[in-house]
């Protein structure tokens, strides 16, 4: 790469340069790849001047070519053309497995989300896992403090409370201790989310129907945990309770 060409490729900026010494429509990217930054040369003064494109016997070689099709509705007739294309000049015949692979776009976008998939598959596993985990700890708890408050509650039944206060009175405490720790799970996210953005690397949002959906799974939680130890609590009968020691 001569002197002319650092210089402006230095004084372009974002510009893309030609191997016909021109500039090309800028195309935009993302953080890992980004055309408009690219220098084009002849394939022949990349091997021999830029970079080693030979392989152990000494031959030059090209181990990947990016196309461009101008129309996004021929992209599939593109595909297959360049796959029979290669598929003859490597030897192989019609409908045989050659030894390279043509991906167009789409199929990474395919993949890309077969990942995602799994990956919200399994982060959804392990929010239920978390979820059942601690809807169990909260149904202990409940359970530990009616056995410690029976003579509490055989007082509060002998004093007219009714069963559905008591059911109430165990219920809501229990969707309070689920709120608290549904909380401090926010608290932490939105922590996490915080110094994700300040490193740079990627950015993260949190929105308030994820704070909802939080909110709401907490509610359900201590509900659905806190039935058992509620109902068992306000099932006591006012003598035992009171005799409970």
């Amino acid at each position: 790469m001569d002197r002319k060409l650092k210089s402006r490729c230095r004084r372009c900026g974002r510009a893309r340069l030609a191997d016909r010494g021109g500039d090309s429509v800028p195309q935009g990217g993302s953080r890992f790849s980004d055309p408009d930054n690219a220098i084009i040369v002849p394939i022949t003064t990349a091997q021999t001047k830029i970079f080693d494109g030979r392989n152990a016997q000494g031959e030059s070689v090209v181990t990947s070519v990016n196309v461009v099709v101008g129309n996004e509705e021929r992209v599939d007739a593109i595909t297959n053309q360049i796959n029979t294309l290669l598929l003859r000049r490597h030897g192989f015949k019609s409908g045989e497995e050659g030894d390279f692979s043509v991906v167009s776009q789409a199929d990474l976008l395919a993949t890309l989300t077969q990942v995602t998939n799994i990956l919200v598959v399994f982060l959804g596993a392990i929010a239920a896992i978390s979820l059942l985990v601690g809807g169990i700890g909260i149904m202990n708890i409940m359970l530990v403090s009616v056995t410690e408050r029976t003579r509490e509650i055989g007082l509060r039944k002998a004093m007219g409370a009714r069963k559905v206060d008591i059911l109430t009175q165990f219920l809501l405490e229990a969707i309070i201790l689920s709120l608290a720790g549904g909380a401090i799970g926010i608290a932490v996210g939105v922590g996490i989310a915080l110094l994700v953005n300040a490193s740079g690397v990627t950015s993260a949002v949190v929105t308030s129907q994820s704070v909802i959906l939080a909110v709401s799974f907490s509610v359900a939680v201590g509900l659905f945990f806190g039935i058992y130890p509620a109902n068992h609590a306000a099932g006591l009968k006012p003598i035992e309770a009171l005799r409970y020691e």
